[in-house]
């Protein structure tokens, strides 16, 4: 669908309107709140029974930026002084909209402030939110093989639903479409890494309309390709997620600190609307939707945009190079990263671009040469102290390598049911660790367990019936064990003897302690190895397989190794009771990404993996 009609714009005392032919859209005004986008015959695709108070933060001045027939762009923005102490964030927030001719759809960034001599303050989440018409949409598409016909906001109503573990997720019991009947519904079923949340959105078949949000950029997204963050859900709801502490914790929230100024463009993102015409599926808006995506990352950086803070592509550096990986005990030449993330993020210390908020950060992947890029080579050299004597797991920062349960038919999900790679997102499998391991707790054997099989996707603690417990509560400690075997070790009394060097890569963790021991079962001893009490991420509430990433060096000596068997205990300590410690209990863990365990330095060649 085209137009020849150039871009208009209509003031009116409290509302704008922008209109190309196409589609109009309204935002009251100063507030800047989007109250309707009217569309291929629909007057208004947003939910008119939206309550007004609840659309965040409001402008307090408007502004006419560019208005011409190509483009409109419009200014709604809020201001900051010390009279306001206590009451909002000390932020000079400007939101703006742009509408250009013969587009189906319009873009919105913000721009963040906040100046030396203003008091500090924390910014937990910045978002923009859609509600739209719970009569229209009922389909919603997050990726190729992640969509479906959702249930009904009103199916989580009291009288339709029963609450479960948190807020967020509800049993379907009475639902009004009755095929939804004994579904769970929660939103952090719908979560997507970074990386792949490009495109998501919604379909209405009558009329068939399609509405999208196209984020074409990552640069301007706090955590980096790997964060998730959510993306749409039951309302209809669909979002654009700038900053979020979701599957972080605390350590995500941007935390501005007193004599700090910080200024921050977010986005553009384009909010796409599509039709058929022809009779097609209304599914084929979704292909559509792809298509425009990639029109949009190709056009990225955007020439349009008027703001001075967001920088042309014309203003920009460019970075090239070859990445290279050197791991002594795979390769005496350095090979091709192929598949690696390669990314420029603010300075700080290792790994601190995945809680990065405040900078930007650009990320390329390499190909089988390394990259396309031409600066010279970056060479990786990866943690080794020795010899690998066997391996646990995939190096990927995610819990995907291991053991994910079937879910309990009680509380299904129907998309994600027997599907290839998101069965995680299945809610409470956690408690499916207790039904697998009533009274034991995992036991691995090196060289005859499969990890895919035999070690299960999160470490949580126990539950006991009610004849079990004690005072301490409902949940208990878990002690997982890792039977090794080694051949020699050599004359430990020698001096020339090494140490051998667990690695233990964390792929997420909430409010847990990982104490590791070899070759000692008593759990009152002083451990080998403890995290201390780590993360927030609530990775395992929210149906994800990885939140903040940790790499831990356990270093064994030798001496604590028998010639033959050998065990290590990895032992979840922490526990607490829900009902005084919400979303812990079951949810406290750890997801292992990766355990290895190398010989000695002195070891004369490389070992093949168990």
């Amino acid at each position: 669908m085209s137009t020849q009609q150039g871009v208009k714009l209509q003031i009116e005392s409290d509302h704008v309107v922008l209109d190309n032919g196409m589609l109009k859209l309204t935002i009251s005004k100063p507030q800047g709140m989007v109250t309707g986008i009217q569309y291929n015959g629909v007057t208004n695709l947003l939910e008119s029974r939206n309550d007004e108070i609840d659309r965040g933060i409001s402008g307090t001045s408007f502004s006419v930026i560019v208005e011409n027939e190509e483009q409109v762009e419009v200014s709604f923005k809020r201001t900051w002084d010390p009279s306001l102490e206590g009451q909002l964030p000390s932020l000079i927030i400007d939101k703006r909209f742009i509408m250009l001719k013969n587009s189906s759809g319009f873009y919105s960034y913000g721009i963040f402030e906040h100046l030396a001599e203003w008091s500090p303050f924390n910014l937990p989440q910045v978002r923009i939110v859609f509600k739209l018409s719970k009569d229209k949409f009922h389909y919603m598409a997050v990726s190729d093989n992640r969509q479906r016909f959702m249930p009904l906001p009103d199916d989580r109503s009291e009288k339709r639903s029963k609450p479960l573990a948190y807020p967020e997720a509800v049993l379907l019991v009475n639902p009004v479409e009755p095929e939804f009947k004994g579904e769970v519904d929660d939103k952090y079923q719908y979560s997507c890494e970074n990386k792949d949340l490009k495109v998501h959105g919604w379909i209405c078949s009558d009329p068939t309309v399609g509405f999208w949000q196209i984020t074409p950029s990552n640069e301007f997204r706090t955590g980096g390709l790997v964060k998730q963050n959510l993306t749409s859900h039951v309302g209809p709801i669909n979002l654009a997620m700038f900053l979020s502490a979701h599957y972080a914790g605390d350590e995500m929230v941007l935390k501005l600190k007193p004599g700090e100024p910080w200024k921050k463009v977010l986005g553009p993102v384009f909010m796409h609307l599509n039709t058929t015409t022809d009779g097609r599926d209304p599914l084929s808006l979704w292909e559509d939707a792809k298509r425009q995506m990639a029109v949009e990352v190709q056009s990225w950086p955007y020439s349009f945009p008027a703001s001075e803070d967001f920088p042309k592509a014309e203003q920009r550096g460019r970075i090239s190079g070859r990445f290279l990986v050197h791991d002594w005990c795979v390769s005496e030449t350095s090979i091709p990263g192929n598949g690696g993330y390669v990314g420029l993020a603010p300075p700080g210390e290792v790994g601190s671009w995945q809680t990065d908020g405040k900078g930007y950060q650009f990320w390329t992947q390499a190909d089988e040469q390394g990259s396309s890029m031409d600066m010279g080579d970056v060479v990786y050299e990866p943690p080794r102290h020795g010899p690998t004597l066997w391996e646990m797991g995939y190096p990927d920062r995610t819990a995907s390598g291991f053991y994910v349960p079937d879910v309990d038919p009680k509380y299904i999900n129907k998309l994600y049911v027997n599907h290839p790679d998101s069965r995680f997102r299945q809610y409470g499998l956690w408690d499916r660790y207790t039904e697998l391991y009533p009274d034991k707790d995992v036991v691995y054997t090196v060289g005859k367990s499969d990890w895919a099989k035999d070690w299960f996707y999160a470490h949580i603690p126990r539950f006991l019936p009610k004849q079990q417990r004690t005072k301490e509560g409902e949940y208990v400690p878990t002690t997982w064990q890792i039977k090794f075997y080694v051949d020699s070790v050599g004359n430990t009394s020698s001096s020339n003897v090494g140490d051998y060097l667990l690695r233990v890569a964390v792929a997420t963790a909430h409010v847990a302690e990982l104490q590791v021991r070899i070759n000692n079962q008593d759990m009152s001893s002083s451990p080998l190895f403890s995290t201390g009490v780590i993360g927030h991420d609530n990775t395992i509430g929210r149906h994800g397989i990885h939140g903040l990433y940790r790499l831990y060096e356990v270093l064994v000596p030798a001496a604590l190794l028998s010639k033959g068997e050998n065990i290590f205990y990895f032992t979840q300590t922490q526990t607490k009771s829900p009902a005084t410690a919400p979303f812990e209990g079951p949810f406290q863990g750890i997801m292992y990404d990766y355990i290895r365990l190398e010989a000695p330095p002195s070891s004369p060649h490389c070992l093949s993996l168990a």
